[in-house]
């Protein structure tokens, strides 16, 4: 359903889009909570046949988009092993997130934190009080407030 919503979007309405950027999601939860998995969904709704692997121990790893839309390259991003938001460049993360044909998906973006676009979609995973069941919940942003 997600990948739906995206595909379904007008390009201009997703964030990022209107900032001539990647469409960002980061994805935050203990090991386990189901990031993995819903990236696997996710991209199955993108129409990547593939099998989706977590990138743990390479960081990234790209798939192409093949139907028809804005997007063009899916980008499964493990922050896990990231030591400092620095070792993210490396793997070309500027010229990633400047590409508006590209979904990136982020697990463990807390590593870097500062790197994140303002604009993320930041989706919070946890258990549920249910045996296999999960809680996805959209984190909003904080507001700054001025004292």
């Amino acid at each position: 359903m997600f990948a739906k919503a995206v595909f379904g979007s007008p390009a201009s309405r997703l964030p990022g889009r209107q900032a001539g950027r990647a469409l960002v999601l980061a994805l935050q939860g203990e090991l386990g909570a189901g990031k993995t998995t819903f990236v696997q969904g996710f991209a199955q709704g993108l129409g990547i046949r593939e099998r989706i692997l977590s990138p743990t121990f390479i960081i990234s790893r790209r798939s192409v988009i093949p139907k028809q839309s804005h997007f063009r390259s899916f980008f499964h991003i493990d922050c896990y092993r990231i030591r400092k938001p620095a070792d993210l460049l490396s793997v070309g993360w500027k010229d990633i997130v400047k590409d508006p044909s590209n979904i990136v998906v982020l697990e463990w973006p807390g590593h870097i934190a500062r790197l994140l676009p303002k604009d993320a979609i930041v989706l919070r995973f946890s258990y549920a009080a249910k045996k296999n069941a999960r809680t996805i919940a959209l984190k909003e942003k904080e507001k700054k407030r001025r004292i």
